[in-house]
């Protein structure tokens, strides 16, 4: 983790904002990194708020964000921050950043106590018009992570395969396994992939995934009709079967919040008639059949960022870590069935 001070945040003001009177800043928090900052500083008497991220050490994909952020924005109606400076190679002593509007919104997990079944609904009907969007604005000619080269978004290390690159890209989840708390389930994990993998597609279009469209990720107003107010941090977004996502969310915003099947069953059916706004789906037998091997990978991912995600004193800690390996047992379960 780099460490940012006010001399960074001076640089890039001095660099590429307007001439501003004063200014100050606090690290995003919420499921944000360390190199993301909220700015606010006083130009002619008013106050204006930025967001400035820094290239984290050791992260070749960074430059691939901002030109998504346009990218998307181009081609859906998917609320994402404008992006106002990016800067690949800074002229002052700092690394590359880039620097975005700051929009008004509350991150959505903070919010969770405050959530009436109706929020619920309108949430939940969100996400699914967003991934509907995403997917049905953006696809691409092959499976991958998406980077960018010569200033184009291209895929890296490409497969015309998905069973094939869902296969590695879930073995990598566990082959990390060992540097966190759940080193224990690593060969259980290995032996239920072997197994679901066989349902999982060899054809399909790519299209493009936010892979890491967790509620930290996602800012809200709950008193408006459409209350996701942003998509945030794009530099996790791939080239993948559609169905993975849907899977996903499933996991992320409801198996892993509510334990009531018939809530859980509401907002399924809020999720998916959301998606239908863009997009034709059906819950068939190949979606059916996949779901649980998806929703195994996006578990196997979470428990490779439990470290970052909560310190040795947390108190939630010990709390996430039984709540994991309840998942994992249900979804092992679910896939060896």
């Amino acid at each position: 983790m780099q460490t940012t001070s006010a001399r960074d945040i001076r640089a890039v003001l001095d660099e590429s904002g307007p001439d501003y009177e004063d200014f100050s800043f606090e690290p995003a928090v919420g499921g944000t990194r360390a190199d993301v900052f909220l700015v606010a500083l006083v130009v002619d008497g008013t106050e204006y708020e930025v967001v400035v991220k820094f290239k984290p050490e050791n992260d070749d994909r960074f430059a691939v964000e901002p030109r998504l952020h346009e990218y998307v924005a181009d081609r859906t109606d998917i609320p994402i921050p404008r992006i106002l400076v990016f800067k690949q190679e800074p002229e002052v002593d700092v690394p590359p950043y880039f620097v975005t509007e700051r929009v008004q919104g509350d991150n959505l997990a903070d919010r969770y106590g405050e959530m009436t079944d109706d929020l619920w609904d309108r949430v939940i009907y969100q996400v699914g018009t967003i991934l509907g969007d995403l997917h049905e604005g953006i696809a691409f000619e092959a499976f991958g992570r998406l980077m960018l080269y010569d200033d184009r978004i291209t895929i890296r290390n490409w497969r015309g395969d998905w069973r094939e690159y869902f296969g590695d890209l879930t073995e990598s989840h566990i082959d990390y396994l060992h540097q966190t708390p759940f080193e224990s389930v690593e060969s259980r994990a290995r032996e239920a992939l072997e197994a679901g993998l066989n349902e999982v597609p060899e054809d399909g279009i790519p299209r493009l995934v936010h892979d890491d469209l967790q509620p930290t990720n996602l800012l809200c107003l709950l008193d408006r009709e459409d209350p996701i107010t942003a998509v945030l941090d794009w530099q996790d977004t791939l080239a993948a079967h559609p169905h993975y996502q849907l899977a996903q969310a499933e996991f992320l915003y409801i198996d892993s919040t509510f334990d009531d099947p018939v809530v859980r069953d509401r907002l399924r059916e809020q999720l998916f008639e959301g998606y239908r706004e863009h997009r034709e789906f059906e819950r068939d037998a190949q979606y059916q059949n996949c779901k649980s091997v998806y929703q195994l990978s996006t578990l196997l991912w979470r428990m490779t960022g439990f470290e970052d995600a909560f310190d040795e004193d947390d108190l939630g800690r010990a709390r996430a870590e039984f709540q994991y390996r309840q998942q994992f047992d249900r979804l092992v379960d679910d896939v060896l069935d």
